[in-house]
């Protein structure tokens, strides 16, 4: 959205890292802090968090795309969530670096479209720093390298405030994927790991995906106490 601002026009944001944190809860802690970001009681917020097994179905989506029963779902230990973002079915779990920004909208020009090539935009330049060339793909919303998928993104936005986000594989279970069609499309997906030779940790990847997301937002970030987001969602 725009790049190298002056620190006299940066906006105050907090990141807060929560760890392994099962979807139900980061779903729950998500609303909440969209709720108080609308109200104008806290600023522009940004999660970072690895999930147990889970597969989310958007609002494009439908249980056509889950290619095994809910039961043999739980059979695997992954739950299954019907959500209110965008897009259509996908799957997260360890090894996956997923991010959530509650961000408003009206402070980065209002335009969803362009909030969601942001996101798409801070993913490609990540893997750009660990020398993996990824892209878009015209009409398909994620990064991709090559015909692979490595990251999706699905978005709400609610009152000009977004909540869901990004998912980024960098080494995921390659089997849990082979019970859904992700997007609803026959596609393959990768993880990072299995592009470069050195195992990344998921807590520095998201601390480096924090940063470039400021400097696209004008964002000054400072780190968050999960424990306290966690008390005031519920």
């Amino acid at each position: 959205m725009r790049s190298s601002p002056s620190s006299a026009s940066l906006l105050p944001a907090v990141h807060l890292p929560l760890g392994r944190v099962e979807y139900g809860e980061a779903l729950a802690l998500q609303r909440s802090l969209h709720e108080a970001r609308v109200r104008g009681e806290i600023p522009d917020t940004v999660l970072t968090v690895e999930h147990d097994p889970v597969v989310t179905i958007g609002r494009s989506g439908s249980e056509e795309e889950l290619l095994v029963s809910e039961e043999a779902l739980r059979g695997e230990g992954i739950s299954f969530y019907r959500v209110e973002r965008g897009g259509r079915i996908t799957y997260h779990g360890p090894g996956q670096l997923v991010s959530y920004p509650i961000v408003d909208l009206r402070a980065q020009g209002g335009d969803v479209k362009s909030y969601v090539r942001t996101l798409e935009q801070a993913v490609i330049d990540l893997l750009g720093e660990c020398g993996v060339e990824a892209a878009r793909r015209e009409g398909f919303p994620g990064v991709w390298v090559g015909t692979r998928k490595i990251a999706s993104v699905g978005v709400a936005v609610k009152k000009w405030v977004t909540f869901h986000g990004l998912a980024l594989n960098v080494r995921v279970n390659p089997r849990h994927f082979e019970m859904i069609r992700p997007c609803g499309l026959s596609i393959e997906v990768v993880s990072l790991d299995d592009l470069v030779p050195e195992r990344h940790r998921l807590d520095l990847l998201g601390e480096r995906l924090v940063a470039l997301l400021a400097s696209q937002f004008r964002w000054q970030v400072r780190v968050g106490d999960p424990a306290e987001a966690r008390k005031g969602a519920r």
